[in-house]
């Protein structure tokens, strides 16, 4: 075990990278400033783009030795409109027009729409949004080569602006040919995460598993109503979530967002799977030093409520303050987790757990630290499993997550206060302990002085065997020697 950073916070952090940040110096620095995991978006840039952002991710792991988390998010089936004859167009409130799939640069009155059989399942009064709801259209007519439709709320169309249906269940695969090359590609680099856009249904992220075949865990991104009404379904079948605010502000009434964040980022604690609060957290922050007020605001409420993780879209990818953002972020989070409020949120909402021995085992140390003066709970996990529980429980104390697997520890570090550290493997109780005492005093969680809880499983080496909990010294000497704990 060596030592590396300690984050003085429980949320995480989630940059995505980009233009602004791609260099092995500026991902060395917004590690350092508190970045926990690194988002390689999918929609924008080349395999070869992806690759290299990857290698350099994992020489920073090496430099900092430490385990870093890789996100890679798919671009999933957006509808965009073709192209424009002058690159765009303007539409007039109260006019008429028309989506085809006519192969022809479009005009004021009409445009091309590459995924037209998908748009022929509207019906009249379907609603249609454009560039994020701008501009606003009602279908009229739908025939077997057009859809008519009358604009609501016009304004500047131009080339591949996006398209929402709000409305509709579309019949799409949460996979398009574009995804499953790049699906292929990232998995074979090597990721944790791998992040399916615009989920509709379980059925999408069943899909997903089946070509995935285990080579990284699924994160379903919450962006159509759908999804929403889809929820308990979609949680059941997923590893995490993430709510991403963008697209479901544009297809929901936006005065709705806050009561859907809060709720799903309840569900997805009380079921203790890693939930994202995503987009436009700190959009200032593109092209400002200091972000504005209500978006600290927002910021610290998606930490009140518990979430596991926090991101940055376009503020590290292509904004002018990445290093800033970074900080800034993390300034907030240190700030909200030391006020008593924030334990006192979080502590009154937990949900009462009817769950198995690991359950009740992770539970039990929660209680323990909760009523001792223990410094750390160790985990000992296989399979990510035991870690994940005691993060549910958001205990008061910090937790150390301890694994032979580089691929866990990974991917773990997604989770709310998980501190994972990469261990050799053990095949008896005593060792462990030990080796958790070692790994508190290294990364200064406890003295030689102090008690920890250690969690594992016997046997060793064995998915869902957590069994034992042991409130034990940090130093090793007293271990060995047997005093009593």
């Amino acid at each position: 075990m060596a030592k590396g950073l300690r984050r003085n916070r429980n949320v995480k952090i989630v940059a995505t990278l980009g233009p602004a940040s791609s260099t092995e110096k500026m991902v060395s620095n917004l590690f350092e400033e508190g970045v926990d995991v690194f988002r390689l978006n999918l929609s924008h840039g080349l395999h070869d783009d992806i690759k290299k952002r990857h290698e350099i991710i994992r020489k920073v792991e090496n430099k900092f030795r430490r385990p870093i988390c890789i996100l890679a998010d798919l671009q999933g089936p957006k509808l965009r409109c073709g192209d424009f004859k002058d690159r765009q167009a303007e539409l007039v409130t109260g006019q008429s027009f028309i989506f085809d799939n006519e192969k022809k640069l479009g005009n004021s009155e009409r445009v091309y729409l590459p995924e037209f059989e998908v748009f022929r399942c509207l019906k009249r009064g379907s609603k249609v949004l454009v560039n994020d709801g701008k501009i606003r259209l009602v279908v009229k007519e739908v025939s077997q080569n057009f859809v008519s439709t009358e604009v609501l709320v016009g304004g500047i169309i131009s080339d591949k602006k996006g398209i929402n249906v709000p409305d509709q269940l579309l019949p799409l695969s949460a996979l398009s040919k574009k995804d499953l090359s790049d699906l292929e590609f990232v998995c074979n680099l090597g990721i944790e995460w791998l992040g399916l856009s615009f989920v509709q249904r379980a059925e999408d992220i069943k899909e997903a598993k089946k070509i995935v075949r285990g080579r990284a865990a699924i994160l379903s991104k919450i962006e159509k109503p759908s999804a929403v009404d889809a929820f308990d379904a979609i949680l059941e079948e997923t590893d995490a979530v993430m709510i991403a605010r963008g697209d479901l502000g544009v297809e929901l009434p936006i005065e709705t967002l806050p009561p859907i964040q809060k709720r799903l980022v309840r569900q997805c604690r009380d079921s203790g799977k890693p939930v994202i609060v995503a987009t436009q957290m700190m959009e200032s922050m593109i092209n400002s030093p200091v972000p504005t007020r209500a978006e600290v605001s927002d910021v610290a409420q998606a930490i009140y409520e518990g979430a596991d993780a926090v991101m940055l879209s376009a503020e590290s990818a292509v904004g002018n303050y990445p290093i800033e953002a970074v900080r800034t972020m993390n300034s907030i989070a240190t700030e909200v987790e030391k006020e008593k409020t924030y334990r006192q949120l979080i502590e009154s909402s937990r949900t009462p757990l009817k769950g198995d021995v690991s359950d009740a085992i992770t539970v039990a140390a929660r209680e323990v630290a909760e009523t001792t003066n223990v410094k750390v709970i160790c985990c000992f996990t296989e399979t990510g499993t035991t870690a994940s529980l005691t993060s549910r429980e958001r205990p008061k104390v910090p937790i150390i997550a301890l694994t032979p697997k580089i691929t866990i520890a990974r991917r773990l570090t997604l989770n709310w206060g998980l501190h994972c550290i990469i261990t050799e493997e053990l095949e008896r109780f005593k060792m462990a302990v030990v080796n958790a005492a070692k790994a508190a005093r290294m990364y200064g969680f406890a003295n030689n002085d102090d008690k920890i809880i250690v969690i594992a499983g016997v046997p060793f080496n064995v998915s869902g065997t957590t069994n034992i909990l042991r409130v034990a010294p940090a130093d090793e000497k007293k271990i060995f020697e047997g005093e009593s704990t």
